[in-house]
């Protein structure tokens, strides 16, 4: 082989690699908006749908709506269902409330994200108004009543996997927002520096 074509060679072997490793990175970056473009559109993992408006039809086969609150560890907040459950005719639009409270010494911002349960649910359950992935401020002592509009499409009806489903879980966790530290939440712990 002559010097040239293994230059060639090795050339075209590095070109390739290179374009591999972008091909990869490019991927990283594509998933997470795919992964989430992929739950929103199937459901799957539990993710719920999105609308503007109810469904015109409204099915007269009841299901009850569960409501579950988690708060994480390091947020000094208290968050319950103000309803633990309701039932409802499947294609019927309702509003439920969730009451956070700041347990803490200071003003904290946190948000919550949420889930269905069981998984193949979320295909079905439609938020119309959620407080979901949006900071909410809390000054010491303060609370506050927060709204989830919502509907269970009656296409869920039509599925062999949800047909017979006669209850859903809706779940809120609530996190500290980025950027926040944890010390002096509560009094007991080291404040933070002023400046």
């Amino acid at each position: 082989m002559t010097r040239m074509t293994v230059k060639a060679r090795n050339r075209r072997v590095v070109i390739a690699s290179l374009a591999l490793v972008a091909a990869m990175a490019g991927l990283a970056f594509a998933s997470v908006p795919l992964y989430r473009l992929f739950c929103a559109v199937t459901g799957y993992g539990g993710t719920t749908q999105r609308a503007t408006a109810a469904p015109a039809e409204i099915l007269g086969r009841p299901i009850a709506i569960r409501f579950n609150a988690d708060v994480a560890r390091d947020l000094p907040w208290s968050f319950v269902p103000v309803q633990r459950e309701v039932v409802l005719p499947v294609g019927l639009t309702a509003i439920a409330y969730y009451r956070v409270h700041n347990d803490g010494a200071r003003p904290i911002v946190g948000t919550a994200t949420f889930n269905v349960t069981p998984d193949v649910a979320g295909a079905y359950f439609t938020k119309i108004e959620c407080f979901c992935f949006t900071e909410q401020r809390l000054d010491p002592g303060e609370s506050a009543d927060l709204p989830v509009r919502f509907f269970v499409d009656p296409a869920l009806l039509d599925d062999v996997e949800t047909m017979d489903l006669a209850s859903i879980t809706l779940s809120y966790t609530f996190f500290r927002a980025p950027g926040q530290s944890a010390s002096s939440d509560s009094g007991r712990e080291k404040p933070d520096d002023p400046n």
